[in-house]
């Protein structure tokens, strides 16, 4: 897919993978629909990427609701007429175990709040499936040429303190290869779907994590540092130019390992 002039539509657009990943695209000449909650943080990032020569729309909403998704789809279309390239940067951490034991009784102190899970859920899973599916029909109706992006992570093979997360993540990984295989079978030849799965990731919230612990995670990083943004927004960007690339899920870690030295 030729990424000049292609139309990307990028939820959670407002910071991290998201927002890299809308510079990244509008370097390239694509068009841009950034979506995410924080109305005041997408405008910011349009208001960046306009002295650049690119478009870029900013629309608020939530990617949990169903509304909202057509919503972002349509005027997708309204502002530039096609639709090519979905990133579902969207997501939130809500960690917890399921269950913490009192150290006196022996007996159950606190369990994984509902909240906790059905936000995480939500945001991660079902957002991504509404996102997908709704610029998977634009995209489709329009015969356009397109790659849906579903985000998942290296944390997809479960990771303790976050099976609700983990949860999400794992489901994700399999969006590629259920969706192509429906699409093959469904007859639809101009749509593809490439998952990226990072690890530990330069954002706000690991860069404002308690130091010891974060330097303690990047001993098992073979690379020796976490993974910026941009080389993730650079592989999204391989990904929609080389079409051979469809029906899997890439690993973008640094060479993430468990203890022991065997790789993730």
């Amino acid at each position: 897919m030729e990424i000049k002039n292609s139309v990307a539509l990028i939820t959670g657009a407002a910071s991290g993978i998201g927002e890299a990943t809308a510079k990244h695209l509008a370097s390239l000449g694509a068009r841009l629909a950034l979506i995410d909650r924080d109305l005041t943080q997408i405008e910011r990032v349009r208001d960046e990427i306009d002295p650049t020569g690119a478009r870029a729309v900013a629309i608020a909403g939530d990617v949990t609701v169903e509304e909202d998704s057509a919503r972002f789809v349509s005027q997708t279309l309204e502002a530039f007429g096609q639709l090519n390239i979905a990133v579902s940067c969207a997501g939130v951490i809500r960690d917890g175990t399921l269950l913490n034991i009192d150290k006196n009784t022996g007996q159950v102190s606190r369990k994984l709040g509902f909240d906790k899970w059905k936000t995480v859920i939500d945001v991660n899973l079902t957002g991504t499936f509404l996102t997908l599916r709704d610029c998977a029909e634009a995209m489709a109706n329009g015969g356009w040429d397109g790659l849906l992006v579903p985000i998942s992570s290296v944390n997809k093979i479960g990771q303790v303190g976050q099976i609700n997360y983990s949860a999400t993540k794992a489901a994700i990984e399999r969006f590629p290869k259920i969706i192509v295989g429906e699409f093959l079978l469904r007859k639809i030849r101009n749509i593809r779907c490439v998952g990226i799965a990072p690890g530990y990731t330069e954002t706000k919230i690991l860069q404002d994590m308690n130091q010891d612990a974060l330097e303690a995670i990047l001993k098992d990083v073979h690379l020796g540092r976490l993974i910026k943004p941009t080389e993730i927004a650079d592989m999204i960007a391989y990904c929609a130019q080389n079409e051979a690339l469809n029906a899997t899920t890439v690993e973008i870690t640094g060479g993430l390992c468990f203890p022991g030295n065997i790789a993730k």
